[in-house]
């Protein structure tokens, strides 16, 4: 890993928090992810599955964690298994974790090697009456790949058919909404890593630049400031390119007088940052497109004053429906006998912006949350409204990350990135 270890507190509070939610007599397991292969002998770069690493810290393969707040011995309350270092794994692949790192990192006291992991799930489940499982149930879930932890589902529930069975995950989707203040700091590291490069390519934009070599900057400046790399896949999108919402082949030439949507950012510690800006390539805005560009930025800009606790998902969306349809009323892409005749489930405005405004950020870009619940103070958000007009050859989109506080309008951890149509302009030139 690249960035500095966090502090084990924070991993000890979100346990306490999390153990708090169990039933009682109940043990909790979460399996690290695999390394997953591509062909041959090659593999995939190593991602933590996100919550092992929101409870233990831990940020190496082959790791297990287990929860059990009621068991007899204090020691088996909270257990780490780790992978033990062999002569071949450390001169093939260095030294992995021992057990009094696994300690600093996580603050669990009880470390084993992997292999007591049967051994010792054993001797817990005969106290045990409930084992709670991390399935994956996030609403944009979708993947055919069998992970560890369905394995390791397999193979309990065949060994052990008679204990009760419960889900971690939705207890997890509460936990991890509500960001702790050390999460808040981690996130904020991400969009100031994340404005270093937005202000490096801003110098370098010109006719004749590729998509590619912006992309090739910006990862440059992430990883030298120490980022985990692109928080997700990036987009560089030049001309009608941004007209797709996921374009991510970035290898077009970026032409004079066109604009570029730029949707890419880094991650810090696996937090996730999330921007979008729109630059001209050619350094200036025509008129038409600034006319869009600020309207656009004050559509995003209501969106964000609308942020607060107990804001329901549902009244936020469509006061965005009706913030965006005035947007595009004055930008002469609707009039008023589209709105008029346009079915309930389609509104009008869906033909120019044809997303979602805002998701949870965190851990993952798209984090857990529920949106059929309130808005709470400490939530991590984006802010990204969109004006896709194919048929004039742009996109435009612009993205914050913001938190929403007790009181007042929400903190935006993207303030110093620049966003204002002149400023753009200005430091391009």
């Amino acid at each position: 890993m690249k960035y500095t270890p966090i502090n084990a507190s924070l991993f000890k509070k979100n346990r306490k928090k999390y153990t708090k939610k169990l039933i009682s007599n109940s043990v909790s397991v979460f399996n690290s992810n695999d390394i997953y292969p591509v062909s041959a002998d090659s593999t995939l770069p190593f991602q933590q599955h996100r919550d092992i690493y929101y409870l233990s810290g831990l940020d190496q393969e082959e790791s297990i964690l287990l929860l059990f707040p009621d068991a007899k011995k204090p020691e088996y309350r909270e257990i780490a298994f780790v992978k033990e270092t062999s002569e071949l794994i450390a001169v093939w692949e260095g030294k992995k974790l021992t057990k009094a790192e696994v300690t600093t990192l996580s603050g669990i006291e009880t470390v084993y090697w992997l292999d007591e992991f049967p051994r010792i799930l054993a001797l817990l489940m005969a106290e045990a009456e409930t084992i709670y499982f991390n399935t994956n149930e996030h609403a944009r879930a979708n993947t055919e790949t069998q992970t560890r932890e369905d394995r390791f589902i397999a193979w309990c529930k065949k060994k052990y058919p008679a204990h009760k069975v419960a889900k971690s995950n939705p207890i997890l989707h509460q936990l991890r909404a509500v960001k702790e203040p050390e999460e808040i700091e981690i996130i904020q590291q991400a969009c100031a890593i994340t404005e270093i490069g937005f202000r490096k390519i801003l110098g370098m934009i010109k006719p004749g630049i590729w998509e590619y070599e912006i992309e090739a900057e910006l990862i440059y400046e992430f990883t030298k400031n120490r980022a985990d790399g692109f928080a997700y896949t990036p987009i560089v999108a030049s001309g009608n390119n941004a007209n797709v919402l996921h374009y991510i082949e970035n290898n077009k030439q970026c032409k004079a007088g066109d604009v570029i949507l730029m949707d890419v950012a880094a991650a810090y510690a696996n937090y996730s940052s999330d921007l979008t800006r729109v630059v001209p390539v050619s350094g200036k805005f025509s008129k038409r497109q600034k006319e869009v560009y600020k309207a656009l930025l004050n559509v995003k800009k209501e969106c964000t004053n609308l942020l607060m606790p107990g804001l329901e998902w549902e009244e936020y969306n469509i006061e965005i429906g009706k913030i965006m349809t005035s947007a595009l009323l004055d930008l002469r892409l609707l009039d008023r006998t589209d709105v008029k005749n346009a079915p309930k489930e389609t509104p009008a405005y869906r033909k120019y912006f044809m997303h979602g405004t805002s998701h949870f950020l965190g851990l993952d870009t798209h984090d857990y949350g529920m949106q059929t619940e309130p808005m709470q103070a400490n939530m991590v958000l984006t802010v990204e409204p969109g004006i896709y007009i194919p048929e004039e050859g742009m996109g435009f989109r612009l993205e914050d990350n913001v938190v929403i506080q007790k009181e007042g309008a929400p903190l935006n951890l993207m303030g110093n990135i620049p966003i204002e149509a002149d400023e753009i302009e200005a430091l391009m030139n």
